[in-house]
């Protein structure tokens, strides 16, 4: 007997979505999975943290699938296949590698790329770079400026950066090591360059178009049977890009800095590297109940703006994002 819809989902890794395998993946055929997005959240590569938040799940999902609709006009190879309403999406499931097996090599099969690729068009409040500029684990020059930036820098260029993904504590990593990494070979990672690119540039205009700022996002690839760069997991969605409207963050950051301005963020780099095991770490305090239907909003309005759709008759962005600069005191 098949189990059940709810006892076939799992959790993914690090992730606010559950997995269910339809057909498994081998390495001459896609499998299908399907992804379905729960109203957790993830910060500081803890984890889901204790808070749920109201209709997040659906209006993340419902965001990916416009997102996925939109690039693929564009031109760009997704994984997906279909939307499942109101919270699930039903996509070509690659094989996740071995993290013992490397070197990759583009003919090992249909596979999910181990490394993320990042992509920055400017430096707002909770951007890794200005913690590793001040740290001295970037330069200035390698983000294409001349001196240390303010918040809230535009980048002359966006700038592509690239880390693994297969850790409990995800860390940057050069080209060199991103291509081995990746197992592809010159011209697979440059059209995986190339498509960030492109993908950047698409959901970019939109987010203008809207009054929103796309600061910055990470994607995920995987590589086909047929040995080909295709995008995945969910593009363009608050849990993958840093949208911010007249200054204001729209989605896990407003969270994240509570956690840090209070002094209640978990340690997770100094935990992995002291080798406590993460059934020790120590638990997250919640959040004060105050922000559940503000963030609720929030990611409603956010959804109803991006995709056009009117399905919770939410606040319009403008009052969404002004109810959390009161919750924060900005």
């Amino acid at each position: 007997m098949r189990p059940s819809h709810q006892e076939s989902m799992m959790p993914v890794l690090h992730s606010t979505k559950n997995l269910e395998i339809i057909e498994p993946p081998t390495t001459r055929r896609e499998g299908v999975g399907i992804f379905e997005y729960t109203d957790n959240y993830t910060v500081f590569h803890y984890g889901r943290m204790p808070d749920l938040i109201p209709g997040k799940g659906e209006a993340i999902c419902r965001m990916a699938v416009f997102n996925f609709t939109m690039l693929e006009a564009a031109g760009v190879r997704t994984h997906f296949r279909r939307f499942i309403a109101p919270n699930r999406i039903e996509f070509d499931l690659a094989r996740v590698p071995d993290p013992d097996a490397r070197p990759l090599n583009p003919d090992a099969g249909n596979y999910l790329v181990p490394v993320q690729v990042l992509f920055r068009n400017e430096l707002p409040q909770g951007s890794s770079v200005h913690r590793r500029l001040a740290d001295g684990a970037l330069t200035p020059a390698e983000v294409g400026l001349r001196g240390i930036p303010e918040v809230g820098k535009m980048l002359p260029h966006p700038l592509i950066e690239y880390a693994t993904t297969r850790e409990d504590v995800n860390r940057f990593i050069g080209e060199p090591e991103a291509q081995r990494l990746a197992g592809l070979n010159d011209e697979q990672f440059q059209t995986m360059r190339d498509t960030t690119v492109k993908v950047n540039e698409v959901l970019t205009e939109h987010a203008r178009k809207l009054g929103l700022s796309h600061s910055d996002g990470k994607l995920e690839y995987l590589v086909s049977s047929d040995a080909r760069i295709v995008l995945a997991d969910s593009p363009g969605t608050p849990d993958e890009s840093r949208l911010m409207f007249h200054g204001v963050h729209c989605g896990k950051q407003v969270l994240r800095n509570w956690y840090v301005d209070n002094g209640l963020e978990v340690p997770v780099s100094k935990l992995t590297a002291d080798g406590v095991p993460r059934s020790q770490w120590p638990r997250p305090a919640p959040l004060p109940p105050e922000f559940l239907p503000v963030m609720s909003d929030l990611y409603r309005s956010l959804c109803e703006t991006w995709t056009g759709e009117r399905l919770w008759n939410a606040p319009d962005l403008h009052t969404a994002t002004q109810a959390v600069a009161r919750l924060i005191g900005q």
